[in-house]
């Protein structure tokens, strides 16, 4: 079974779609997970301000904090490999996970 795992920055619920001032970002993030539980893809969450411990016990996630900070966060790993960091996923780098989780084709632009 694949296995995403996504080590986000403290926020104040576990994805960050609480509160007034919902991110964007956040919104289009928690739905694009949604069809890979829906294939059969394990995905973790992990919030840094909820599940410090998570984030310690990862000795990537561990080097990652202690070389380049919480800048670095989020960390998205498929499969233990870290794919990106420091930012939430633009449309392309959604395609390339979609890619490297699903082995689906990325579509091709004209």
């Amino acid at each position: 079974m694949k296995t995403i795992q996504v080590y986000d920055p403290p926020m104040c619920c576990s994805t960050g779609l609480c509160g007034n001032e919902i991110d964007p970002a956040l919104v289009s993030f928690a739905a694009m997970l949604t069809p890979f539980n829906e294939k059969g893809v394990k995905v973790e969450r992990y919030n840094l301000g909820q599940q410090p411990m998570a984030f310690v016990q990862n000795p990537a996630v561990k080097a990652l904090l202690d070389t380049e900070g919480v800048e670095s966060l989020p960390a998205i790993f498929v499969d233990g490999t870290l794919h990106f960091k420091g930012r939430y996923l633009s449309e392309a780098e959604r395609a390339t996970l979609s890619h490297a989780v699903l082995g689906e084709s990325a579509k091709a632009s004209s």
